[in-house]
């Protein structure tokens, strides 16, 4: 976090001759979206510092998975007009479409394109409804990127496609409607990995041969925790100590919670004396796994909440993490423990994001966070935790190396990637 300033610009003082509450107010609500839209420790921490800084504020803020300390005081006022606020709020997800509005609101008010009280009041209408049909859209994502997922994984067939599909759009109602009911909300992942491997193992078995894993995984790709887990050792490597090791145990909760449901549903399928049939079917042809890519690119521009506008930059993202790793495994370098294609990946998707904030002045998480969905390995912990619940320790150990490896590698690649091209405003 960079320290507070003291000594404000001299132009441009209308912001800062604006009431004291409302400049405080609007500060306050500005890292309240923040971090609601999913945006990093260290990056919510200096996006506000810099905007209180032009409004002629000294601000510390402290920002943890579940909730800000903000102290905010005016040195004209005097050290006894200093306002701290706690504020509790959930665990933010990421949603580009507000984020980036929340980002241009703010920027319309340091640019003097609107006062402080009209930016106020925008950012107030961001809490209206989401028009109806959302919800119906966002299921249909879920199904959406499962299938994409199945398509991308090796040794699959029609079969484990179609599957996967289904059980995604089911996990997409799941979501939908725990979204209204907390006790449901908190079980959500372990109900949702025992319904796909049941669903799957029974499919297996009676209806149609299938690449079981995979088509578990693909189902249960989008509560994946890799994006968290990604978060997590970045906020650590920025020295967000609290804030990554919060946010690492609450990935690795998830991951339990999945490979629980998972585990149980095995045992109940053995019980059963449920066998899959061998796996003897068609493999997709050479072309199926870049229509499911963009299919895939699609699924997630909906599911983090882009507006339209926006999709086919989210889409191109995705293709251009995808495709930096599938063009590295063509480089002639020795075979390495380090993924080469996923720090190459995250360092050009970083780099490209922080461009595209700077030219076009909005967040470069409408790139880097597309960019990157797809390298996160979630799905690697998850089947580390799976073996680790079937007593074969080594094979999950070894399986945890390999998560390590890949966060690494993607965190060193996103902070070479910043360290290349810094980001503009911290977004």
């Amino acid at each position: 976090m960079e320290p507070a300033r003291t000594t404000f610009p001299d132009d441009d003082d209308r912001d800062r001759d604006a009431p004291w509450q409302v400049r405080v107010d609007f500060v306050i609500e500005l890292a309240r979206r923040l971090h609601m839209y999913g945006t990093t420790a260290q990056r919510l921490e200096g996006a506000v510092m810099q905007v209180a800084w032009h409004f002629g504020i000294v601000a510390d803020v402290w920002s943890n998975p579940t909730g800000m300390i903000l102290s905010l005081r005016d040195p004209r006022r005097g050290p006894n007009d200093t306002i701290t606020r706690v504020i509790r709020l959930a665990p933010g997800e990421d949603d580009l479409g507000r984020l980036a509005i929340a980002d241009g609101i703010a920027e319309d008010v340091i640019a003097n394109r609107r006062d402080i009280a009209s930016g106020l009041e925008a950012m107030y209408e961001l809490d209206k409804p989401r028009r109806v049909g959302a919800s119906g859209w966002r299921v249909f994502a879920y199904g959406l990127a499962s299938a994409s997922v199945a398509g991308l994984l090796p040794h699959t067939g029609w079969a484990d496609l179609t599957t996967a599909a289904l059980l995604g759009g089911v996990i997409g109602v799941l979501a939908e409607a725990s979204a209204k009911r907390p006790s449901l909300q908190h079980a959500l992942e372990a109900i949702a990995a025992f319904m796909v491997t049941l669903t799957a193992s029974a499919v297996a078995a009676f209806a149609a041969p299938l690449s079981l894993q995979g088509v578990i995984i693909a189902g249960l790709i989008v509560l994946m925790p890799g994006l968290s887990l990604t978060t997590a050792v970045s906020e650590l490597a920025a020295m967000q100590l609290m804030s990554g090791s919060a946010r690492f145990a609450g990935a690795l909760t998830t991951l339990l919670k999945l490979a629980f449901g998972a585990v149980a549903a095995s045992s109940v399928a053995d019980m059963l004396g449920w066998r899959p049939m061998p796996n003897q079917g068609a493999a997709l042809p050479d072309w199926m796994p870049w229509l499911t890519l963009l299919a895939g690119s699609f699924a997630f521009a909906v599911l983090f909440k882009a507006k339209r506008r926006d999709f086919p930059l989210v889409m191109a993202s995705v293709w251009l993490g995808y495709g930096v790793t599938r063009a590295a495994s063509l480089l002639p370098v020795e075979a390495s423990t380090l993924p080469t294609g996923v720090f190459l990946a995250g360092m050009v998707v970083a780099a490209t994001g922080n461009l595209y904030g700077r030219v076009a002045n909005r967040p470069s998480a409408l790139i880097r966070v597309p960019g990157i969905i797809l390298l996160v390995p979630g799905s690697l912990g998850f089947r580390g935790f799976n073996f680790v619940f079937e007593r074969d320790v080594m094979l999950g150990l070894d399986t945890a190396i390999a998560v390590i490896a890949a966060l690494i590698a993607l965190v060193a690649g996103i902070l070479f990637g910043n360290l290349i091209l810094p980001a503009r405003r911290n977004l």
